[in-house]
Parts: structure tokens; sequence; C-alpha cells
């Protein structure tokens, strides 16, 4: 199975440019709200017609705009999962799972797969229920039976854990992986939560300001996001102007500091992303002399804030990451952080 996307689309102010290409498997959508990651699932799903360009699923043309072709939302073999799961509210669990099965005109056949499809859910005891009276997580094991159930050939989920509850959230992330795992189903996921799209997808994408900045692995992506906008969004911290001093070197003048890097630096480096998580007092290279700004204890962590000696007035305190076991009685005079966890930064272009 594959996807391929290449479209525009001009709303008002905003331009939406994708280039984007879905092997298999699941690929995350990573970005901030209104960069266009909801416009492109629906644009995939025939809810949106861009102005141009091309979609194809499996070898099958959903969308070319100089072919003239612009299959219908129900032709095109698309399951899609809405933030608020859209279910039916006047209709039982049983009913509205019965909607995905419409096309199925054999009604023993619609009353086996419905069955089949509460007992895997797990929404048997539920099935009489009405929406409202479902949790959170029920709602959303219907709509996903509902979608499953007519079979699609992909599945397009559209920000699923945002109306929860950050305790819920992470158990239903743990049902979802689990259920799609069982269904093998290509998956097309938005979020502008890393933390969702570093757990359920292979595959991540970051979208900025309604073009694609960076596709590849999941790892490879958050391991070198290669922007300041795509360094931001998988959770950098600590982001700084820089400048080209060597071919392994950057300097970040707000910080007063010069870094070495484990890869070569492009010339049009503007920036440098440190992570919170790397710092070491024990560190061998990039070594500087620190002072402590605050700090704030975190449920398991503790967030120090510090200065390097030398840097700029005015400018932001550096983040420093640390489990609270491993927490120094008395901040280190010196920080250092590897190489390998230096991140050069190039412009979105």
């Amino acid at each position: 199975m594959s996807l391929s996307v290449h479209i525009k689309k001009k709303l008002g102010d905003f331009r939406l440019s994708v280039d984007l290409e879905h092997p298999e498997g699941i690929t995350g959508i990573l970005g901030a709200s209104g960069c266009g990651k909801s416009m492109t699932l629906k644009a995939v799903a025939g809810i949106i017609k861009p102005d141009e360009g091309r979609i194809v699923l499996d070898g099958r043309v959903l969308f070319d705009s100089e072919k003239r072709i612009n299959r219908k939302p129900q032709e095109r073999e698309v399951g899609y999962l809405f933030q608020n799961y859209a279910l039916f509210p006047n209709m039982t669990v049983e009913k509205n799972i019965l909607c995905g099965l419409r096309r199925e005109k054999d009604r023993k056949k619609r009353q086996e797969k419905m069955e089949e499809m509460l007992e895997w859910m797990g929404l048997s005891g539920q099935r009489g229920l009405y929406p409202w009276q479902l949790s959170g997580g029920q709602q959303q094991r219907t709509a996903l039976a509902r979608m499953l159930v007519s079979e699609p050939k992909l599945l397009l989920l559209d920000e699923p854990f945002s109306a929860l509850d950050t305790y819920l959230r992470e158990q239903l992330q743990i049902q979802v992986k689990e259920i799609l795992s069982r269904f093998g189903k290509d998956v097309l996921l938005v979020s502008h939560s890393r933390d969702e799209i570093y757990y359920l997808c292979g595959r991540t994408a970051i979208m900025h300001e309604g073009r694609i900045l960076k596709a590849d692995g999941t790892k490879a992506v958050f391991a070198d996001p290669g922007t300041r906008a795509g360094a931001a969004l998988t959770g950098c911290k600590n982001i700084a102007s820089a400048r080209k001093t060597g071919e392994y070197e950057v300097e970040a003048p707000e910080w007063g500091i010069r870094l070495k890097t484990a890869e070569p630096v492009k010339d049009n480096v503007c920036a440098v992303g440190l992570r919170a998580h790397y710092f070491n007092p024990k560190a061998r290279e990039n070594i500087f002399p620190v002072i402590q700004a605050s700090e704030r204890e975190e449920p398991f962590e503790m967030r120090i804030l510090f200065r390097y000696e030398g840097q700029q007035e005015g400018t932001p305190e550096l983040w420093w990451r640390i489990p609270k076991d491993r927490t120094p009685a008395v901040m280190p005079e010196k920080l250092g952080i590897a190489p390998k966890n230096v991140l050069p930064l190039y412009p979105e272009e």
C-alpha cells in the first residue's frame, strides 16, 4: 500500500503546498495548530478539493486536477476519524457501527460483521448505549469500529486524542496502537503532540505553514529535525541563532560559545539546537562555564534553568532536564554536550 500526495490549495491568505509520500505503516504529520494538517487529511478523504495536484492511493488516482479526476469520498476507500469522533447522537453503538456497513447488502453478513467488530473492540456490553452514555475511550473505539468495519484501504486519524485528559489519552494510545496493529491498516495520523507521533508512528513528516519540511523515519526526524521549526516541534527547548565557523563547528553569539558538531555544517546554517536532556557535567567536549538561574521540581525530573557565563543579556535561559535521583546537590561549574547532540538547523525553505 502506498499514498502519494502532491497538492496545492489556497484559502484566504493561507497556502497549502504538500508533497508527501506514505509508503506503508503509520505515518504521522506533526505540526502546530493551523499549519494545514487537517486540511491535508480532508483533501485525501475528498472532503475538500485541492486547487491543483494529484493524489494516488495504491496506484489508484483519487484526484488529478489536469485529468479532472475527483472521486467522491465514498468511492475513495478511505476511513476518516474526526477529532470529535462524529458519532450519530441519536443512534446506539450498534447502529453507529452498522452505518459503516451500508454498502453491504446482505443483512446476515452485516449483522455478523457488526457482532465481530463489537467483540474485537470490547464494546459488546455497550451495544445498546448512546454516545452521550459512553466514556471518551468507548466513544473513540465506537468511531474506530464504524470506520474499520467498512474495510478501508487507508485510515486517516485527525488529532484522535485531543479531546481526552492526559491519563485517558495515554491509556488509549496503547489501545489504539494494538488495534491498528491487529487490523494491519495503513494510517495517516495528524497531531500537534510529539509524544503521540513518536509512540504511534514509524514515519514522521514535519509540517509548518502549509508545507512538509521533512519526512523520514520517526527516530531519524527527531534525531535531526533539520530546521528551527522542526526542532521546536520535536521538543527542543534550547534554540539560538548560529553561524558556521568551521566544517564541524557553529557559533551561537547569543550564548557566547562555539559548538563542535558530529555532522558537517552547511553554509546556510541559521540556528543551533541543544536538547534539554543531553547536558552532562562530565562531557569531554563543548564544555562551558554556566550559572544557575532557577530550578523547578516536576513529578519525576528537575528542570534547571541556567545561563552560559558569556551569554548576552536579555536572552532566554537554557533548560537542563535531569532525573530527580541524579540531580546534583550543587550546580556544576561547567556543563557540556556531546557533538552528536548538537543540532545544526537550517531555513524553512
